[in-house]
């Protein structure tokens, strides 16, 4: 498929890897003022069994990859992605791949039987793109997130449990009380319905080499957090829940203080965290205990129905 016979669309596998992280780079720049991503970051999008098959790239003269949109099924929603590089074919370049990802949702809910929901994250603010051409596709804005990139060159302060609270790594007798504490929480974002889809997700994470840690207050599971380490001394927290009726007990500090140690005792000294804005009580302290080098708000967009 081509458009304007210089643009081609192509599978993510058939791009060279530092191209996708160029197109990221200059979207994040030119949204934000500052360029963060790592061939890391990109190898765990990437990553996913489903990305090749759910993953378009459309690349320009050069080659250069001027958007990628892609899509990860989680229980009965696609969550989705879509980055364009600033410039004049942005627009279109939008239009083009949200147009193949919705024709492959639709695909996918006629083999189902069912609808899924759609959503598409990872907005950053500033982007003046992409939230007009959803918006136009139907979309609306939803929940927001705070991602942040923490300096841990030093290691982080300890964790400050609740009177009664422990935290210990877990383990397959967990899923069932994670799963539940995941469908409880606060946040915003699209949740794993289906236990068996959840627990496949956190054992994906375990055989790459990823932490889950449990907080439980006397016993009782209140929280808990999803990190991994990756070269380079980079790492993520990809998860932070904790149980609503413990909010504003310094669950979620405690939960990501804990993480962060994870993290900085396997030699990671520069992690990325992004966190739904019902994950803390007050996200503002973060940069009051930690050395946060850079903040910035991401959105998510969902499919109206009809």
């Amino acid at each position: 498929m081509t458009q304007h016979e210089r643009f081609v669309v192509r599978r993510p596998n058939d791009v060279p890897l530092d191209g996708l992280v160029d197109l990221v780079r200059s979207y994040e720049e030119h949204a934000t003022g500052v360029a963060a991503c790592t061939r890391e970051d990109i190898l765990l999008e990437t990553g996913h069994p489903d990305h090749e098959e759910n993953g378009w790239c459309l690349t320009g003269p050069g080659d250069q990859v001027i958007a990628w949109a892609a899509f990860t099924p989680h229980g009965d929603t696609l969550e989705a992605a879509l980055t364009v590089r600033p410039g004049r074919h942005g627009e279109s370049a939008a239009r083009t791949l949200l147009g193949l990802l919705l024709d492959r949702a639709d695909e996918l809910s006629a083999r189902r039987g069912s609808p899924y929901a759609v959503t598409v994250g990872g907005v950053l603010s500033g982007d003046g793109v992409v939230p007009s051409v959803l918006r136009e596709a139907g979309f609306s804005a939803g929940a927001t997130a705070s991602q942040y990139t923490i300096d841990l060159t030093a290691p982080p302060l300890p964790p400050v449990l609740p009177e009664g609270g422990s935290i210990r790594r877990a383990g397959p007798p967990d899923l069932e009380a994670l799963h539940t504490v995941h469908l409880g929480s606060r946040g915003r974002g699209p949740k794993t319905e289906d236990p068996a889809l959840f627990h496949t997700r956190l054992e994906r994470l375990r055989q790459a080499g990823g932490t889950a840690l449990l907080l439980e207050v006397t016993g009782r599971p209140t929280g808990y957090i999803l990190t991994q380490a990756f070269a380079g001394r980079q790492g993520r927290v990809l998860e932070l829940a904790v149980a609503p009726a413990f909010r504003g007990l310094g669950i979620g500090y405690a939960l990501l203080a804990a993480g962060l140690a994870e993290l900085h005792a396997r030699g990671t000294t520069r992690v990325r965290v992004v966190l739904d804005t019902g994950d803390l009580h007050d996200p503002e302290a973060l940069g009051r205990v930690l050395t946060v080098r850079m903040a910035r708000t991401v959105m998510c967009f969902h499919l109206v129905d009809g």
